[in-house]
C-alpha cells in the first residue's frame, strides 16, 4: 500500500504539480480513503519516499551482523549498500523522485533530513569502536568516526546524484566500489583499531622486550605507511 501510495503521489506531483496536489486526491487515485493514507504517511512529501525506513532497517542489520575483524570502515560502506540498491532496483522511479526533489524545495529538504538519519546512524556505529572514555591528546578517533561517516555518506550521495542525472544508467555498484575505496585510502586507518587484511590479519603488529629494550615490528608490505607510523608511535607509548 505504502508504494502503490507513492505511485499515485509522483503521477500526480509530475501531471498537476506538488502545491496543486492535495491528499485526498493521493488518495482518491490509489483507490483508497483519506484515513489510510495518514496511516501510512504524515505528510504529502513523505509519500514520496516510501522505502527510507525499510532501507535503515536494512543498514542498521547490517552492521548488527559485521564480523568482528571487519574494519567498521568496510562495515559502514557495506552498510550504505543497501540505500544506493534501494535507488537502483527502480531506476526510472529513482529518476523522476530525483527530478521533483530538485524542483520542490519541501521534497528536497525531506531528502536531506532521509540522508541525515543514515548518517547519524553510521557514525554512532564507527563511534562505538573505541573507547571515548579514554580520549586523550593525539588520539583523533573521535574526529575520524564523525569525518569518515560523512564521507562515506558524501561518497554515496555523489555516485547516486551522478547515476541519476545519467538516467539511471551505468554499473552504480562498481562506481560505488572505486568512491568507497578512496575513502578507505583516505580514512582507513585510525577507527576501531588497525585496518586489516583478509582472514583478519593486521596490517602491522609490533612486540617489545622491556628488559632488552627492543622493539621488533612486522608490517606487510601493502599496509599504508600512516598506519606503520601509528604503530609504532603507540608502541613506543607503552
Amino acid at each position: 500500500m505504502r508504494r502503490k501510495l507513492a505511485a499515485a503521489a509522483m503521477e500526480l506531483f509530475a501531471t498537476q504539480g506538488y502545491e496543486a496536489t492535495t491528499v485526498d486526491e493521493i488518495a482518491a487515485r490509489a483507490g483508497v480513503a483519506r484515513r489510510t493514507f495518514f496511516r501510512h504517511f504524515r505528510s504529502k512529501e513523505e509519500a514520496i519516499f516510501p522505502d527510507h525506513d525499510d532501507t535503515l532497517v536494512r543498514a542498521a542489520e547490517v552492521l548488527d551482523a559485521a564480523p568482528p575483524h571487519e574494519n567498521p570502515l568496510d562495515t559502514v560502506c557495506r552498510g550504505i549498500k543497501e540505500v544506493m540498491r534501494m535507488y537502483a532496483s527502480a531506476p526510472s522511479v529513482s529518476v523522476e523522485r530525483y527530478q521533483l526533489t530538485r524542483e520542490v524545495p519541501a521534497l528536497r529538504e525531506r531528502e536531506i533530513a532521509s540522508v541525515a538519519r543514515y548518517e547519524r546512524l553510521f557514525t554512532r556505529y564507527l563511534l562505538g569502536h573505541f573507547d571515548e572514555g579514554a580520549h586523550h591528546d593525539g588520539d583523533d578517533d573521535p574526529l575520524l568516526a564523525e569525518v569518515a561517516a560523512s564521507a562515506v555518506v558524501t561518497a554515496h550521495n555523489h555516485v547516486l546524484r551522478r547515476w541519476l542525472r545519467a538516467g539511471g544508467e551505468g554499473d552504480v555498484e562498481t562506481q560505488l566500489d572505486h568512491a568507497f575505496a578512496i575513502v578507505r585510502e583516505t580514512f582507513g586507518s585510525g577507527i576501531g583499531g588497525r585496518p586489516t587484511v583478509a582472514g583478519g590479519r593486521p596490517a602491522a603488529t609490533v612486540s617489545a622486550t622491556k628488559e632488552d629494550e627492543v622493539m621488533v615490528m612486522v608490517a606487510r608490505t601493502d599496509a599504508p605507511l600512516t598506519e606503520v607510523m601509528r604503530t609504532i608511535r603507540e608502541a613506543l607509548k607503552r
